[in-house]
């Protein structure tokens, strides 16, 4: 049996999970804005009173790693960290776009085999945090700043469909109009989708320094000059 204990702050919105065996037991969200420091204690609280009661102790604690806002992040790895240290259980971090693609694969049957997932964070005006998978989540383009315009994703676009996800791909589709483009509303970067990767990440021995973990915060926007067009 494993039983993970998520956090997920790296956006507006703040969320808690605890997952038995890959399912849901227990889910904490608040969407009200960037009220972390006041919401996630209260969530903590209620998760191990749920675990103890049934005499349960997580096998570790799972946060997201960012991109992310600074102070979101640091507050849900601050707390983490604890956590970890305190119940001397591992920590596991898990990349937000990563998180965020999960939601897709479970519950979008429709999306072919051949998919891509551009998963996004929105920076400013037309700028995003960006990060592009296949369907068994690989890496095929790494996390980057991306100022969008509509070749942004062109190359990637013509030689087969991207699903574009998250908060910075609503801002895309007025601008992204080639065919393979696709856009999955609503989808957010919760807790509850990190079980299946913080299980593969703990079998794997791939555990995060408590004292020395420091998550991806968002910098100040550097991307380059779209080219041209001759």
């Amino acid at each position: 049996m494993s039983l993970v204990l998520s956090i997920e702050t790296s956006t507006g919105i703040c969320s808690v999970a605890v997952t038995r065996d890959g399912e849901c037991v227990l889910e904490k969200i608040d969407r009200t804005g960037p009220n972390h420091a006041e919401r996630l204690g209260t969530f903590i609280d209620e998760a191990f009173s749920y675990m103890e009661l049934r005499d349960l102790t997580p096998d570790c604690v799972a946060v997201s790693s960012g991109p992310g806002s600074y102070t979101g992040l640091r507050i849900g790895v601050s707390m983490a960290k604890g956590i970890a240290y305190g119940k001397d259980i591992p920590l596991i971090s898990i990349p937000t776009l990563q998180l965020q693609t999960v939601a897709p694969l479970l519950y979008h049957d429709e999306i072919p085999e051949d998919a891509l997932f551009c998963s996004m964070i929105d920076a400013r005006r037309m700028e995003v945090y960006a990060e592009v998978y296949d369907r068994s989540l690989k890496v095929v383009r790494p996390c980057q700043p991306d100022i969008v315009d509509a070749d942004t994703y062109k190359e990637l676009l013509d030689k087969q469909p991207v699903y574009f996800l998250g908060e910075g791909s609503a801002k895309c589709k007025e601008v992204i109009t080639h065919p393979n483009a696709h856009f999955l509303d609503g989808i957010e970067p919760l807790a509850r989708y990190m079980a299946p990767l913080a299980e593969m990440r703990l079998r794997k021995n791939q555990i995060e320094d408590v004292a020395y973990f420091v998550p991806f915060y968002l910098k100040d926007f550097v991307a380059g000059k779209p080219k041209k067009k001759v």
